[in-house]
């Protein structure tokens, strides 16, 4: 064995973490290395005199290898090292650190990458690095790699081991009441906010109009920040804050608290307490996990029991959407995996729904008004600004304001007359397409509204807010008329040749996509909004399950023949070649959700011909499309087509090219 062969056998490497100067591999797994290599390792352990050793990591750019001592490394969820043997094969010495009596000692994580996923042990250990990323541990990678950091990470984020599994703090202590809550993260994790309250962040509801209500709330991490904001918020826990009233307030916070609860009792009290409390809004969070991951855990009632008599309850999305509508008799609204929104005021629901299914449009102002006569073109041009918000105002509701919308009535009223004869004037001094088209997206907007309720099956709202009968009488003439129009677009997603159709229609008009004849659409998240009024109600029926697309999500394929939608979302959508790392498919026949995280990272595919998903007006589209076709044409794939592979495959056919990438550009490994 010399050093080029060593370097060049490494590279070929398709198990093992991979790091970018090394690479770490369970002995176990080197069955799966070239034969060489699974000589040759041994050897040396030999000729060093060690027998106790687990993992060897192996460097990519020197002659060097280590041989690591995990001696429970099947035993504990982050092994501690015990002792390293550093190797030189260059200088043919070896340098042993014992770690036996260290109280900080290095550990490990990411195990399952060490393995083959043949291994009996690689789900288990997939698992348990996915709930160590979902409760945000992961974060920050250059100080988790020691015990005593790692642990202090644990108890900062609010968590406990208990045999090796993340839970929360409150949840594990057998001294106190099981509803006290930490802050918890479960997909998009941050230091500021719960997932819940980023969500009431997005949705506009955390603006200093509403009373807020944490029931549930921990040692108040959430109630911390929203104060330091001026908000009105308050919280009760039964551990932390138990002399706390319970309020009545109008949006309640009931986070991570039903999966703490083993008696199913007491279970539903806490959540009709919650909803009593609530004027407006329940927000209603729970952990996800399938059944796998459960499997992991001892069986008690309806959920698992660990080693120190704890309770976790795990659920699945549709499962805690069927629980919470079956006991409130409320809709609830999936606006994320594992949150839901219940309205207890119906005209706020019908105002978040309105929102939803409305696009934004920066209307821009390409035309001049063009006066029709001389006390006209005065009147403009002295108060531009004003006839420019009255004509926006228009553009952002599809149809004339009436008095009470915009607020400067009275004086355009003074210097005009009525709205309809400021439009009028307008109509003949602008160009009216904007207005027209502005009409017919506010038009197709409200269609979606109420397709949706349509598919949710919602019970008809005894009242509307009068925003919304306004839309109706200007847009549609009458509510029948809208209700007529929204069943017919609904049962339309089930032809599948117009589906076909009208994804191929799409593929021509959209800033960019990717058509697979009568199999598949797929676009970036960015332009949702310009697919065709049926496939918008196709993407939202299916995201009734799922929740509001959030940034994570990059991609989105629609399934024109399955009644199916993946959704796919990469490391970093703005490199060459991002790779996939989770992938979302919602079965709408089904009522189902699967996810699937590509936490090994040697079997993420890359995104190849990231061009077909950039607009052409994109900054970077011509540097991609350059790129793409000088990556296609050295891996011989077409750079007009979907093409898939894992990380591994791509790594090796870069390799064999002598080829690696630096930005957009394929430079050879020797620079």
């Amino acid at each position: 064995m010399n050093a080029a062969l060593f370097k060049e056998l490494i590279s070929q490497l398709k198990v093992g973490k991979q790091l970018p100067d090394a690479v770490y591999l369970h002995k176990d797994a080197l069955i799966e290395a070239s034969e060489s290599l699974l000589n040759f390792i041994p050897a040396v352990a030999q000729a060093v005199k060690v027998s106790e050793w687990d993992l060897v990591k192996l460097y990519k750019k020197e002659f060097r290898l280590s041989l690591l001592s995990y001696p429970t490394f099947y035993y504990e969820s982050y092994p501690a090292l015990q002792q390293s043997v550093n190797i030189d094969l260059v200088k043919l010495t070896h340098k042993v650190t014992d770690y036996s009596n260290s109280d900080n000692p290095p550990i490990l994580h990411r195990k399952e990458a060490m393995i083959t996923p043949s291994n009996p042990h690689f789900e288990h250990f997939k698992n348990i690095t996915q709930e160590g990323e979902n409760a945000g541990l992961y974060e920050n990678t250059r100080i988790i790699g020691f015990k005593r950091s790692w642990h202090n990470i644990i108890e900062r984020h609010g968590y406990e081991l208990v045999d090796g599994r993340l839970f929360r703090s409150s949840a594990v202590n057998p001294s106190v009441d099981a509803l006290s809550i930490d802050r918890h993260k479960t997909a998009i994790v941050r230091h500021d906010l719960s997932a819940p309250m980023k969500m009431l962040v997005k949705n506009g509801y955390l603006n200093g109009e509403y009373s807020i209500f944490d029931y549930g709330c921990g040692r108040g991490d959430d109630l911390r920040e929203l104060e330091a904001h001026g908000l009105d918020a308050i919280g009760w826990d039964p551990n932390f804050q138990p002399d706390n009233d319970k309020t009545p307030s109008d949006i309640v916070n009931l986070g991570f608290v039903l999966n703490v609860i083993e008696d199913q009792d007491e279970r539903l009290e806490a959540l009709l307490s919650a909803w009593d409390l609530a004027t407006s809004l329940l927000v209603v969070s729970v952990m996800l996990a399938n059944d796998s991951y459960i499997a992991q855990f001892k069986s008690y009632k309806d959920g698992v029991i660990t080693s120190r008599n704890t309770f976790q309850k795990y659920y699945a999305q549709s499962e805690i959407k069927a629980y919470l509508e079956r006991n409130l008799q409320e809709e609830a609204i999936a606006v994320a995996p594992g949150i839901f929104y219940i309205f207890k005021d119906k005209l706020a629901e019908q105002s978040y729904l309105q929102q939803k299914y409305k696009r934004h449009h920066t209307w821009q102002q390409l035309t001049s008004p063009q006066p029709v006569d001389a006390k006209d073109k005065l009147l403009i041009t002295q108060h531009q600004q004003l006839f420019d918000d009255f004509w926006h105002t228009c553009l952002d509701l599809g149809r004339i304001p009436t008095n009470e919308e915009f607020e400067q009535s009275g004086k355009i009223r003074e210097l005009i007359g009525s709205h309809k004869k400021v439009f009028n004037l307008l109509q003949d001094m602008f160009d009216t397409e904007e207005f027209e088209q502005a009409e017919k997206n506010r038009k197709e907007d409200l269609l979606l509204y109420f397709a949706m309720g349509l598919f949710e099956k919602r019970k008809p709202y005894t009242q509307q807010p009068e925003a919304l009968k306004r839309d109706i009488k200007a847009l549609f003439g009458e509510y029948n008329t809208a209700i007529n129009l929204a069943t017919e677009l609904l049962f339309a997603i089930a032809d599948t040749e117009l589906i076909n159709t009208q994804c191929e229609k799409a593929h021509k008009t959209m800033s960019a996509s990717l058509l697979n004849d009568s199999h598949s659409l797929i676009f970036h998240r960015d332009f949702i909004d310009e697919l065709p009024l049926l496939l918008r109600v196709y993407v939202d029926a299916a995201l009734q399950m799922y929740g509001e697309l959030d940034d994570n999500i990059d991609l989105i394929k629609i399934h024109i023949r399955s009644g199916k939608l993946t959704l796919t979302s990469y490391d970093d959508f703005n490199k060459s070649v991002p790779f996939l790392v989770e992938r979302i498919k919602i079965k709408m026949a089904e009522q189902d959700i699967d996810f699937f995280d590509y936490i090994d990272e040697s079997r993420r595919p890359p995104l190849l011909n990231k061009h077909l998903y950039l607009s052409q007006h994109n900054g970077i589209y011509k540097k991609q499309l350059s790129f793409d076709k000088r990556l296609g044409k050295l891996m011989e794939f077409e750079p007009t087509e979907e093409t898939q592979m894992v990380r591994a495959e791509f790594e090796v056919l870069l390799g064999k090219h002598n080829k690696k990438i630096r930005g957009f550009t394929l430079i050879s490994l020797n620079n």
